[in-house]
């Protein structure tokens, strides 16, 4: 067992693996992940799922013996269901272990209903049957469009991971909207404890504004807003509607740090792992930070539940004119593009390598 993943577990971090290629099913690396480097749970997104399928050969012969009737679109839910039920039977014994808090897997509903509430819902409830695993999380995007969608999830018991989510205001109504799915179902008479995460990205904040501040606030906006991010959270749950369902048997929602690969090469490779040590939450990273993480970080203090320093700072980002709640829609929407990008792209070559083959 590595001992700084393992410290890091034991600080309340549940560390998930932000990928998931056949290959690391096949030849028993996310087992050995699991064993060794205390990974509790695995996040998948339409980019990581466009990189495996047509970054390797590794779907070939699934795409051979494929239905012909099947579209791009069909198929690549044939793979990704898969792969995912595979990654979540690997993850079963976690999952029972922690009782149902980790162990998790998540897959997206197509990023192209990012902004049509209606067809999100009725996604969700095919793909979470299609999947039929209980440690499955269905990701919806936390966009206005989505946030009644995932409300509606969570009222017909469906486990949701709120994706895209980029500020404490866009974290707030994403928390609210899993709030009252949970207090409908259980005004209803129905078992209210339905797990969920919300998913608040993180470095595209250093990345969209670098080279436009001065040098020494560079990389650390990112930590800024999660700072903010984590005090909402602590409110949440604080909350006295959070505690009567807590009281009633609820966990509540977690909070979940996504995009937490450093982009720029010139900052430490584990930035965002190492200041964001909070119990409670999960800090769900790419391949090579995990590695990196296994191999030389370090232990920090966990995150205050509030922080004048970071007040400070995000009035110094003001005063050179980023505007963070501005900055924090258009990361939003460019996220929402970016995934419908590659989800685009994906379709297109497994339908190209279909024919190829």
């Amino acid at each position: 067992m590595n001992t700084r993943t393992k410290n890091l577990k034991e600080q309340g971090v549940s560390l998930w693996l932000d990928n998931i290629t056949r290959k690391i099913l096949d030849d028993g690396t996310l087992r050995k992940y699991i064993d060794e480097l205390s990974v509790n749970g695995l996040t998948t997104n339409p980019s990581i799922f466009d990189n495996a399928i047509t970054g390797s050969d590794d779907y070939n012969r699934s795409i051979q013996e494929s239905d012909k009737e099947l579209d791009g679109e069909q198929l690549f839910f044939n793979l990704a269901i898969e792969d995912v039920q595979r990654a979540a039977e690997l993850f079963l014994p976690v999952y029972e272990q922690t009782n149902r808090v980790d162990g998790f897997v998540s897959i997206e509903v197509t990023p192209l209903l990012a902004w049509d509430t209606e067809s999100t819902i009725k996604a969700a409830k095919t793909l979470y049957w299609k999947v039929n695993r209980p440690n499955v999380f269905i990701k919806i995007p936390g966009t206005p469009e989505g946030l009644p969608a995932i409300e509606r999830a969570i009222a017909e018991g469906i486990p949701v991971n709120v994706t895209l989510l980029f500020s404490a205001d866009q974290y707030e109504a994403a928390a609210n909207a899993w709030l009252k799915g949970v207090e409908a179902r259980a005004e209803k008479g129905l078992n209210p404890d339905v797990r969920s995460v919300a998913s608040v990205f993180v470095s595209r904040w250093d990345k969209a504004i670098a080279g436009k501040v001065p040098g020494d606030m560079e990389n650390k906006l990112g930590l800024a807003i999660s700072q903010k991010t984590y005090e909402a959270y602590q409110r949440f749950l604080q909350s006295e509607r959070v505690q009567k369902l807590m009281n009633g048997g609820v966990s509540p929602q977690r909070l979940l740090w996504a995009s937490t690969g450093t982009k720029d090469p010139a900052a430490s490779d584990v930035l965002y792992v190492e200041n964001l040590v909070s119990p409670f939450t999960v800090n769900t990273m790419p391949e090579n930070t995990l590695l990196a993480y296994a191999d030389h970080g370090e232990s920090t203090d966990i995150l205050p539940v509030s922080s004048i320093a970071t007040d400070e700072l995000l009035k110094q980002f003001r005063q050179e004119n980023i505007d963070v709640k501005a900055l924090a829609g258009t990361l939003q929407k460019e996220g929402a593009e970016a995934f419908i990008k590659s989800w685009e792209h994906m379709i297109q070559s497994i339908e190209e390598k279909r024919k190829r083959l």
